[in-house]
């Protein structure tokens, strides 16, 4: 038996979405540091293993088999649904268990893999939030639904689409854009033309933060929606005093409730940001594969996935079960006001 339990770390450690990866590497990594302070798993340390899949899925599949060829069997990653995706099927083959603390596409747990999890709730859970508050809240005259073609976004967008058709809600445009783009003056025009005064995005922040600014510097008039992809600081070093306003669906804060005081302080002292949205739950996600190897009395990974199915553990981001198909049994999005240079607010309806 080796002296450690190693467990891999993966998602977009360069690339335009990094700010994911370094979420994920910062609470995952706290958590680590947590557990081993405290004499690790049964007397054995956890070991990390740190891989950069760039959010591209081809170096997604890639990563994967570096996890399976160093013998590595449990995963805390990826970011990208896309990503994700492609690397849950190299997972499944190699038997490791992956736990995803970011990926939201429903088709990521659809296959019936037993060793697959996720600390985070489902697109199709997020866009029900989205919808019901824009009909219900918002009430515009014209919606458009954009998204960045990527399985996350257009996933996401189709079905904040189909809640708000169901809703009575009449989507005045919906439409791709290659993520990347950089010039959105067109289809700023497109809603200006058809006098949207509300966008719902599906995609990430780089693309909406840019797509913020320019609408701001061309005089639409909207208010703006997107989901947790785009619930970070990040937006509003891109898009500035135009990303106040924005609504995001988002889980909790957790770094605002007093029982993760410690956890935020420990990470605060290391002069890193702890409310990015996947920092938590990446943290909950190595305090799961520890409790449920203790519960299996093995690191067999179809025996921790066996105690994970079977279990229901207390971690930072609540009191977690899982269903059969390895997500999160009653997880809730919250939404909240976006504020420039402050704390978002949450808006959700009690």
């Amino acid at each position: 038996m080796a002296d450690t339990i190693k467990i891999g770390i993966a998602g977009p450690l360069n690339g335009p979405v990094s700010q994911y990866g370094d979420d994920l590497l910062l609470g995952a990594r706290q958590a680590v540091k947590d557990i081993n302070a405290r004499g690790g798993v049964d007397g054995k340390m956890l070991e990390v293993r740190q891989y950069d899949d760039a959010a591209d899925p081809k170096q997604a599949e890639a990563v994967a088999n570096q996890v399976a060829n160093h013998g590595v069997q449990f995963v805390v990653g990826h970011v990208a649904s896309s990503s994700t995706q492609r690397a849950v099927d190299v997972y499944e083959d190699e038997d490791v268990l992956m736990i995803t603390p970011a990926a939201t596409s429903p088709t990521i747990t659809a296959f019936g893999y037993g060793r697959v999890f996720r600390t985070v709730g489902l697109d199709s859970e997020q866009a029900l939030v989205a919808g019901d508050y824009i009909a219900e809240h918002v009430k515009p005259k014209a919606v458009a639904v954009l998204h960045d073609k990527q399985q996350y976004g257009e996933g996401l967008a189709t079905a904040v689409k189909q809640t708000l058709e169901s809703k009575g809600v009449k989507v005045a445009l919906f439409e791709g854009h290659i993520a990347g783009d950089k010039d959105f003056s067109a289809v700023i025009q497109k809603l200006k033309q058809n006098e949207v005064d509300f966008v719902y995005w599906g995609g990430y922040y780089p693309e909406l933060g840019l797509i913020l600014r320019q609408a701001q510097e061309q005089g639409l008039k909207a208010r703006f929606m997107a989901g947790e992809a785009c619930a970070n600081d990040s937006i509003s070093q891109i898009a500035q005093n135009a990303s106040e306003g924005l609504l995001v669906t988002a889980p909790k804060a957790f770094d605002a409730d007093p029982a993760n005081k410690a956890i935020v302080d420990a990470i605060k002292a290391d002069g890193k940001d702890v409310s990015g949205p996947y920092v938590f739950p990446a943290y909950s996600a190595i305090h799961l594969i520890a409790q449920a190897i203790k519960a299996a009395g093995s690191e067999d990974a179809d025996k921790v996935a066996k105690a994970l199915h079977d279990g229901t553990f207390n971690t930072p981001t609540g009191t977690l079960s899982f269903d059969e198909k390895g997500d999160l049994k009653d997880f809730r999005f919250l939404v909240h006001e976006w504020h420039f240079g402050k704390p978002k607010t949450e808006v959700s309806p009690q």
